[in-house]
């Protein structure tokens, strides 16, 4: 082998990597995925009442307690300013 080859042989190398450094993250995310469908699944299918799957929820189960944000922004619009 002469040089031509070992510095393409080493671009090649230096390609993939960057490759496989860009793409790792999103696989392992894709497998951590994977791994909470099925146990989503099979928690459903061991017939555990409080796990639920698709469009089965309802939406009188949501909370009808409004959050600290809609309470603060109600109280900043009572404090209005009179002008006179």
């Amino acid at each position: 082998m002469d040089t031509t080859h070992i510095e393409t042989l080493l671009n090649l190398a230096t390609v993939l990597g960057i490759f496989v450094l860009l793409a790792l993250p999103s696989l392992i995310g894709m497998a951590h995925d994977r791994r909470i469908d099925r146990q989503i699944r099979e928690a459903g299918e061991a017939g555990h009442p409080e796990v639920v799957l698709g469009d089965d929820q309802k939406s009188s189960s949501r909370s009808t307690v409004p959050s600290t944000a809609i309470w603060y922004a109600d109280g900043r619009r009572s404090k209005k300013l009179v002008s006179s």
